[in-house]
């Protein structure tokens, strides 16, 4: 069983559909009954980071996240979550990676960073698995998770940035995968079957 962590989040339909098509037990829910029996776990996210702080703390989860062990996969803002802070909100974050979420530079680059990109492999990952170098994914971000030693994958947009990050049994990808086509379904196929 998957949980799929519910705390309004705009994409979580997204992703609920993409479980759907591949024949996946999922609940979506924000009980930590749901979550501690749980095998795997998907923190989706659309938002801006000290909000969905204070909504975590609000429902009991923030410090649950920050104790469990069980495989999670952080989508874009869930992906910087994971991180130890952010920028947006000048937040603390559930510190699974050890690094600072900064926003990208409105005087060189358009911020969001919104649109079609293209990854770069920077260490090997199942969650790849079957899917080309050089691939494109949806991306929808005004922060960025800074290159670092947990950075599976790597994206260009003004700067080099973290497109994904792997550490124990938790896993971000800072792109859309549930609106990213074949590719981003087989990330999350990836994460269900063999991470």
């Amino acid at each position: 069983m998957i949980t799929l962590i519910d705390y309004g989040a705009g994409n979580t339909a997204s992703v609920a559909n993409v479980l759907k098509d591949l024949d996946c037990e999922f609940v979506i829910s924000n009980k930590e009954i749901d979550i501690c029996n749980a095998e795997k776990i998907i923190f989706p996210g659309v938002g801006e980071a000290s909000f969905v702080v204070r909504k975590l703390h609000m429902l009991n989860l923030f410090s649950l996240l920050r104790l469990i062990k069980k495989p999670m996969l952080g989508i874009c803002l869930g992906m910087q979550l994971l991180c130890d802070k952010s920028k947006e909100g000048d937040v603390a974050c559930l510190g699974i990676f050890p690094v600072t979420t900064e926003k990208f530079d409105e005087t060189k680059i358009k911020v969001p960073h919104m649109g079609w990109n293209q990854i770069k492999y920077a260490k090997q990952s199942k969650l790849f698995d079957g899917i080309p170098e050089g691939e494109y994914f949806y991306f929808a971000n005004s922060y960025y998770v800074p290159v670092n030693e947990y950075a599976t994958s790597v994206c260009s947009y003004g700067i080099d940035f973290c497109s994904s990050l792997e550490k124990d049994n938790f896993y971000g990808v800072q792109f859309h995968p549930e609106k990213s086509g074949q590719a981003g379904i087989q990330i999350i196929k990836n994460f269900v079957e063999k991470c």
